[in-house]
């Protein structure tokens, strides 16, 4: 009222906020002291293949000024799941690469704690959200903790790690509006990585189904990164580490990751918990790719460039012990969320690369944890807590818990008898590799980064049918639901440069034209006085032009361990059959639930009163792995909730078991009678029940989706 009176219109709280707005169109990028930035891609190293350098202040303080953004919650990986286990290695074949003991020595159980987690949600969202997942394993093991934090994918979206800040910044939710969760499909998005050729072979790993896992149970984990390990002799050999769950690679279908979204967002955490809980213990094997430091440039790809694989018919993956997780957190903020991860976590035996990701990486996660867990002493909090003997002169800060005696803080000292003493590499002192480094200082990429596009047609082409069209869909519904016609061209000409076909499925869904001849896009990776023609994508002609670890179709299929079947019934239903199909389940290491039309029992035909599960009101099909309907369910041929929830299942190309008697209620089905993959009749439970389970060995029953969409 008094702005009225005074002739003043203007709300004076938006009036006060538009002092501190900044508008950055037209204006050169400076830093927060407002000196002009000329190349923000890359940063300082010593030679452009070279280690990064600590006097680079403008990356340190765009990473610092990222790593500080969000309290208490993660930046990046902020939904997670976490359990307990151990890892023993199967011989002490790798002590001619590494004296790292816990790789070494058979006689040695190390503890791990393992953190999952997706990458651009918050602690809310969802667990089946299309995204990266975390897949980072803490050892503690007698000579000091080491970390290895991965993912689930063995390659990254940016070579540099100047450039985390604006991609994490381009996939969260948008900062005028706060939308969308948990998702890439936006225009943000799209717009940072139709500018970034770099990111193209990530972006078909992101939009293949290996984004979208069954269970965390059931997919695999990679360093990303190439790391050295060094033996006694101070010998280093190049090493990519991989996990490789006994369970298999499995994914769920689209479709159905946005409806478990709905019906239980913590589809993930439940099913590691539960699957723990019951004495299904996750179970991974540990596998290197070993290079000796003399074949470092025998690859026509660079072993520093994070956004490479080495396709394992190059250098097979040698398997050298396993990991079981076999506790359940005892509580989640304590564990969980206090887990504080580093990849500069080493111990003696494991060395670092000049990959310039990872060498932003080992500052920005020290960095990270001063924030998160109030200042320097996260590494005291029980979770985090070596079992190693520790003994340092560090002292002090906030929240302290080490009691530490005697007088002296420093080294050396002659007070305190010398104490604590180096140790000598026999005694096992940690020593850096010897690298020679020889090089100008410069803010530069190695050429052997230039080419963005050969891996990411590797992985195209070494893809199932199936697996093809669901990474088609993926790019149509994610560029579908960007508002900016120029970014969608844009991002169409990139595609091109990976295969022409994909390029054309996915512009006719977007209403697009496929450019006449192939474009070669911009690297933006480029300094503002560099010249663009120095910068140009190459494309390298790939040795190999398909690889079969590459495709989830040549996963482990010899197990149905901790599997969920949904064993639909009604009043009438035929007891027998129920319990031999839950025994034969029960028998396999799966779990048989049944559901029916209320919670309570169903009465079966023999007046045997049988426990329900769940209701249809309170579960789904896309909760399950599997359906079976017995005999004596005719009454479901008429409710509208159990017919659903077969179509679904079918939708989803799930195995699913019918009994012969039970052929009504197919019939009232999208998919009626006949011959279908998948979907198992029979009279005889147990010869019907053994080819149901080698069925569900399978997972899915892709060729179902040429055979026409189900209305469900």
């Amino acid at each position: 009222m008094a702005n009225q009176q005074n002739g003043n219109s203007k709300d004076p709280k938006k009036q006060q906020l538009e002092e501190y707005t900044e508008e950055s169109t037209g204006q050169f990028l400076t830093t927060n002291q407002g000196v002009k930035v000329n190349d923000d891609q890359n940063t300082l190293k010593a030679g452009d293949r070279g280690p990064s350098l600590l006097e680079d202040f403008i990356m340190r303080e765009k990473i610092t000024h990222f790593d500080h953004e969000r309290i208490p919650e993660r930046i990046v990986h902020a939904r997670d799941s976490a359990a307990h286990g151990v890892f023993k290695v199967y011989d002490n074949k790798m002590s001619k690469y590494t004296r790292a003991a816990f790789l070494t020595n058979s006689s040695l159980e190390t503890p791990v704690f393992v953190r999952f987690s997706t990458v651009a949600g918050s602690r809310g969202s969802t667990d089946l959200a299309r995204d990266v997942r975390g897949f980072a394993v803490k050892f503690y093991t007698d000579e000091g903790n080491f970390d290895l934090v991965g993912n689930n994918m063995p390659v990254f979206f940016i070579q540099d790690a100047i450039k985390f800040p604006d991609l994490v910044h381009a996939v969260k939710p948008e900062p005028n509006n706060e939308m969308p969760q948990a998702a890439s499909a936006h225009d943000t998005f799209w717009d940072f990585i139709s500018l970034m050729p770099e990111s193209a072979h990530m972006i078909m790993w992101l939009m293949s189904d290996r984004a979208i896992p069954r269970s965390y149970r059931m997919m695999e984990g990679f360093g990303v990164h190439t790391f050295r390990l060094v033996n006694a002799k101070g010998v280093s050999t190049f090493v990519k580490f991989h996990w490789k769950p006994l369970l298999g690679v499995h994914a769920v279908a689209w479709d159905e990751a946005q409806k478990i979204s709905g019906k239980d967002p913590d589809f993930h955490r439940r099913d590691l918990w539960e699957a723990i809980e019951s004495g299904h213990f996750p179970e991974y094997e540990l596998g290197v790719q070993l290079v000796p430091e003399e074949d470092e440039h025998k690859f026509e790809f660079d072993l520093l460039d994070p956004t490479k694989i080495i396709p394992e018919e190059l250098v097979p993956v040698q398997r050298i012990g396993k990991m079981t997780l076999n506790r359940n957190p005892d509580n989640f903020f304590a564990e969980t969320e206090q887990a504080a991860f580093h990849p500069g976590h080493i111990v003696p035996g494991i060395d670092f690369t000049n990959d310039p990701l990872l060498q932003g990486r080992l500052f920005s996660y020290t960095d990270t944890q001063l924030i998160r867990l109030g200042g320097p002493n996260f590494h005291e909090i029980p979770i985090n807590r070596t079992v190693a003997p520790m003994h340092n002169n560090q002292r002090d800060g906030f929240m302290r818990q080490e009691i530490n005696r005697g007088r002296t803080s420093y080294q050396p000292n002659s007070l305190g008898g010398g104490c604590p003493f180096q140790a000598k590499m026999v005694e096992g002192g940690y020593n850096s590799f010897s690298e020679r480094v020889d090089a100008h200082k410069v803010r530069g990429r190695s050429k052997s980064f230039f080419d963005h596009f050969s891996q990411a047609t590797l992985f195209y082409n070494s893809q199932s049918g199936a697996e093809k069209a669901h990474l088609e869909d993926a790019l149509s519904f994610e560029l579908g639901k960007v508002q900016t016609v120029e970014v969608r061209q844009r991002m169409v000409g990139i595609l091109t440069q990976i295969d022409v076909g994909l390029a054309t499925k996915v512009a006719d869904a977007l209403g697009l034209q496929v450019p006449a001849r192939p474009e070669h896009p911009v690297n933006h990776s480029i300094p503002a006085d560099g010249n663009p023609q120095d910068f140009q994508p190459v494309k390298v002609k790939s040795s190999i032009t398909a690889s079969t670890a590459l495709s989830m179709a040549n996963t482990l299929k010899d197990t149905i361990r901790s599997r969920k079947v949904a064993i639909l019934a009604a009043d009438g239903v035929n007891a027998a059959n129920v319990e031999a199909m839950r025994s034969a389940l029960l028998a396999a290491g799966a779990v048989g639930e049944i559901i029916a039309p209320k919670l309570g029992t169903v009465e079966g035909d023999t007046g045997k009163e049988l426990p329900v599960k769940n209701s249809f009101l309170t579960a789904a099909s896309v909760l399950y792995d599997a359906v079976y309907l017995p005999g004596g369910t005719a009454a479901l041929a008429g409710n509208g909730d159990a017919l659903h929830f077969l179509n679904e299942a079918y939708r989803h190309c799930k195995p699913i078991a019918i009994d012969a008697d039970a052929l009504d209620v197919r019939r009232s089905t999208w998919f009626g009678e006949g011959e279908t993959p998948g979907v198992f009749t029979g009279n005889a439970i147990g010869k019907l029940a053994e080819s149901f389970m080698e069925g569900m060995k399978q997972h899915r029953f892709w060729e179902r989706e040429k055979m026409g969409k189900v209305p469900a």
